[in-house]
């Protein structure tokens, strides 16, 4: 009698992306982030100071105290230099830290905000909101309390991804034509193009995180 072969468990699913990979260090002085890129260029194309300022026009001492931080060039000057190491101006602000936006929001402290079709003991507070930001993505969060029922429910329709989180209660969740019961520790993914909403409050009063996330306009 042979032993029955043993089942592979499934492999885990792989993420491109590390959290944990942290970014080049960058500069938070911007003549000193400018200085630093420009000695970086002109080493990686093995140029000398002398070289760069036959290129440029500037004084190996002001190449010098650019290249150290200790001045300010001017909009012309940082072109000149880009043309000369021949990258685009914006390259040369490469190392410079801009800062990065954050929202620390306490325990019921969120903005409550009124949705196009939201009804009586429909509750939405707006846990955040980060503007204008070099991701490209706009993220809203929102902490959505039901805690009355009603003849109707509001169903939504916008552009972008939403992710439901189910914390207290149950509800049923119609997404396009299908209905999802969500109950508390459940989860639901689903492009947002789509008509979705609570369609049957089964367990009141229902809680949940709702982020959705869309593109950022120009």
């Amino acid at each position: 009698m042979t032993d029955a072969p043993k089942k592979r468990p499934p492999d885990k699913a792989t993420l491109t992306q590390d959290p944990h990979r942290l970014k080049e260090l960058r500069e938070k002085n911007l003549e000193v982030a400018i200085g630093r890129e420009v000695r970086q260029l002109r080493k990686r194309q093995r140029m000398t100071v002398a070289d760069l300022a036959t290129e440029t026009g500037l004084s190996t001492g002001m190449l010098s105290k650019i290249e150290n931080g200790l001045t300010s060039p001017s909009l012309s000057t940082i072109q000149t230099l880009a043309n000369a190491l021949r990258v685009p101006l914006i390259s040369l602000f490469a190392g410079f830290e801009e800062e990065r936006g954050a929202m620390h929001v306490k325990a019921g402290k969120g903005v409550e905000v009124a949705r196009a079709g939201t009804r009586a003991g429909h509750q939405y507070n707006l846990l955040g909101h980060i503007g204008s930001n070099n991701s490209g993505v706009v993220v809203e969060p929102y902490l959505i309390t039901l805690s009355e029922s009603s003849d109707t429910f509001p169903t939504f329709q916008h552009e972008g991804i939403e992710l439901i989180y189910m914390l207290d209660g149950v509800l049923d969740y119609r997404h396009g034509d299908r209905l999802f019961r969500l109950e508390p520790g459940d989860s639901l993914f689903f492009d947002a193009d789509a008509p979705h909403g609570p369609e049957g409050l089964v367990t009141l009063p229902a809680r949940y995180l709702s982020i959705i996330s869309y593109p950022q306009t120009p």
